[in-house]
């Protein structure tokens, strides 16, 4: 493939590329349906781009271009090498492209972690996952931390069915605090076990998108998955284990190191969660904030930050999560102001951030 960067006019600021692609039917991947794709990085980056044969020719700002002509570029690659994307992932390249214009797509979307029941290849989709299923591979405890939408649980749990498939652990571990986010569910009819099911539902949910229903039913039959409410945890040593808390801004400190002194021998655990949304009456210190103050620097521990630029839903979450830090951030700022000079502030006393 080559790739040709031509100045057509005496502007500094507009630019017109063209790139030539030698396989056709690679090229047509790329365009996607009724060149959807390449509508795709016209729409995010502000470009035109006209398709002539095999060859792009992309107009508009000189940044722009650029950024465009090499999102395309990539992209080829890494549809030459078998990986089919959709529109999605044009987004997702844009997104990684726009950060770090040395960032290698090819590495990051080319790292199969797991092929979902449905047949979807799961892969890391954003600099930041990829880090984070590099350090899962690495490390023996690691911390996922960031807002919701940026694929925390759900690359923890594909890594984790992974190497249950390989037989690299004899099971698979997934609990979460039963901690109530603002509805009551203590009247709930049932025993104990149907009383706690609705906290652990997301991580039914996302094991059954992995796993078919009747194999992952076998599987937590036999003991090689097991979903739990954390206080289940209490007094066990998991070894051989790969195990996976979810929610964990929702421990207390004594949870949190109950969890993480449960680890025995040739066990893995990722700890998830977002510090933005502690659910935990007021004056109840997150474990998992005071886990990133204890822990660093302890050899053999990994975190991973997440930010908003990371989440993999829809284009809005990212905006909704900025706007409501700066929310916070200016409510901060105008209690800040408020209080008296002596720095007392009844109001404030023993609220949970």
């Amino acid at each position: 493939m080559s790739l040709e960067f031509e100045l057509v006019t005496p502007s500094e600021e507009t630019r017109e590329l063209e790139l030539s692609f030698p396989n056709p039917r690679v090229f047509q991947d790329l365009l996607g349906q009724h060149d959807e794709h390449v509508k795709t990085v016209e729409r995010l980056v502000g470009v035109r781009i006209g398709v002539s044969g095999t060859s792009l020719h992309i107009s508009g700002d000189s940044v722009a271009c650029e950024l465009a002509a090499r999102v395309l570029s990539q992209l080829y690659s890494v549809v030459e090498k078998g990986y089919p994307i959709y529109a999605s992932d044009v987004d997702y390249a844009v997104r990684i492209l726009s950060r770090d214009r040395n960032a290698n797509l090819r590495d990051i979307f080319l790292d199969t972690i797991y092929i979902s029941s449905h047949k979807r290849i799961i892969t890391p989709k954003s600099i930041a996952q990829k880090e984070y299923i590099d350090a899962i591979r690495e490390y023996d405890i690691v911390f996922g931390i960031g807002p919701a939408g940026t694929g925390k649980t759900y690359l923890a749990m594909a890594m984790a069915v992974a190497e249950i498939m390989k037989n690299n652990f004899a099971r698979m571990i997934l609990t979460r605090p039963a901690v109530e986010a603002g509805e009551k569910l203590g009247f709930l009819p049932g025993d104990l076990v149907e009383k706690v099911n609705p906290y652990l539902r997301p991580l039914y949910d996302a094991l059954h998108d992995m796993v078919d229903f009747d194999r992952a039913q076998k599987m937590i039959e036999r003991g090689v998955i097991e979903v739990a409410p954390l206080a289940f945890m209490r007094g066990r040593t998991l070894n051989d284990s790969f195990v996976i808390l979810d929610e964990a801004q929702n421990t207390t400190s004594e949870q949190m190191k109950m969890f993480l002194t449960r680890l025995g021998y040739g066990s893995k655990a990722v700890i998830t969660g977002d510090v933005t949304q502690i659910d935990l009456p007021a004056g109840r210190a997150s474990g998992l904030k005071e886990a990133q103050q204890v822990l660093r620097g302890v050899e053999g521990i990994k975190f991973i930050l997440f930010s908003e630029r990371d989440v993999v839903r829809h284009r809005l979450v990212q905006d909704i999560i900025a706007a409501y830090d700066r929310y916070e951030s200016q409510r901060q700022a105008e209690r800040a102001a408020a209080k008296p000079a002596n720095g007392s502030d009844r109001a404030d006393d023993g609220k949970q951030d």
